[in-house]
């Protein structure tokens, strides 16, 4: 494919490099070489852009020149997730219906069905069009979904949830699972309380491996459009979470956190029950929120507090050694 092809493809301007040069495939910029296009995003490889065999590299637009060729780019990084998308074909998969598949003659599906060996699909189980479920992917009864649904072998959604369009769930999501909710009798035995409420997934999410949504014990557990769950993350039941959200790997919500929109908690966050993360909030890796956060504000450690001062906390813990013999020194003077 010509460099200059790629550049309209990608909204960038061409720099130091023939349009007509041709591009087979992408590489990371370390490994990359001739008749490849490899990217800089971030400031730590900026002197591996000087020294690449790579064809060309996408760069911020106000990047150093270099003597490689450049495509310069408002946003470098959304650039090369759609160079990739120009030289990587995933599989397709042809409408039809597996013979080892059972699908209730209670279910419709819309037109160019796929569903893959052994899936099941239940009664009243309503899927839009362009569906594709891969080998053992079960839909529970009552549930609906929308047009060009993705779901890879595995993947549960259990009875009545709702799912947007374009959802995708990577292998072992678990959608409506139980949430964890249970009374204590008299007896001092625990009595599990019925989960009856359910799980609603807005258009355009995706949950990564082995990501687990519990359904609620009355009214819904909702993600809204957009948002990202990576995987082994764990969304207790009545949980909210804003569009355009990502929680990354080992995330866990306990029940009924509200988690705004455009919020980030990275990987191993741990927040507790009934707490509010406010829009375009930040929670630092192995951050634990016991608390409400405010919109916008950045936190970490635990309990989280603001992420300037938790960098702060963490230069002076490792001193306390130090402060601790000076003080026991104070103290032999008196």
């Amino acid at each position: 494919m010509r460099l200059s092809d790629i550049a309209t493809a990608l909204s960038a301007r061409l720099e130091n490099v023939l349009p007509e040069t041709e591009i087979t495939s992408v590489a990371g910029i370390e490994k990359a070489g001739p008749g490849q296009l490899t990217f800089v995003s971030n400031p730590k490889y900026n002197a591996a852009a000087r020294t690449t065999k790579a064809s060309a590299v996408i760069v911020p637009e106000n990047f150093p020149a270099i003597n490689t060729g450049m495509l310069r780019s408002k946003n470098p990084y959304l650039a090369w997730a759609k160079a990739i998308e120009l030289f990587y074909h995933p599989p397709t998969y042809a409408p039809g219906i597996h013979s080892t598949a059972v699908v209730s003659p209670k279910a419709k599906l819309g037109k160019n069905a796929h569903v893959g060996p052994y899936a099941v699909i239940d009664d009243d189980v309503v899927i839009g069009d362009n569906a594709v479920l891969l080998a053992h992917t079960v839909i529970y009864r009552g549930v609906t979904i929308g047009n060009d649904f993705f779901a890879h072998a595995h993947a549960v959604v259990r009875e009545f949830c709702h799912l947007g369009d374009n959802v995708l769930l990577q292998n072992g999501v678990i959608v409506g699972c139980d949430g964890f909710g249970f009374a204590k009798n008299d007896a001092g035995h625990w009595h599990k309380i019925v989960q009856s409420g359910n799980v609603v997934i807005e258009s355009d999410a995706e949950l990564q491996a082995n990501s687990c949504i519990d359904r609620a014990s009355i009214g819904e557990t909702r993600i809204a459009r957009g948002t990202k769950i990576d995987n082994l993350v764990h969304v207790g039941h009545s949980c909210t979470l804003g569009h355009d959200t990502l929680l990354c790997a080992q995330v866990g919500l306990a029940g009924t956190t509200a988690v705004g929109n455009n919020v980030i908690l990275a990987g191993q966050v741990g927040v507790s029950g009934h707490v509010k993360i406010g829009d375009g909030a930040i929670a630092i890796p192995q951050s634990g929120i016991p608390h409400d956060v405010a919109p916008g504000a950045m936190v970490s450690g635990y309990p989280a507090i603001d992420h300037r001062l938790w960098l702060k906390c963490c230069a002076i813990y490792a001193k306390l050694p130090e402060i601790a013999k000076a003080v026991r020194k104070l103290s032999d003077r008196e």
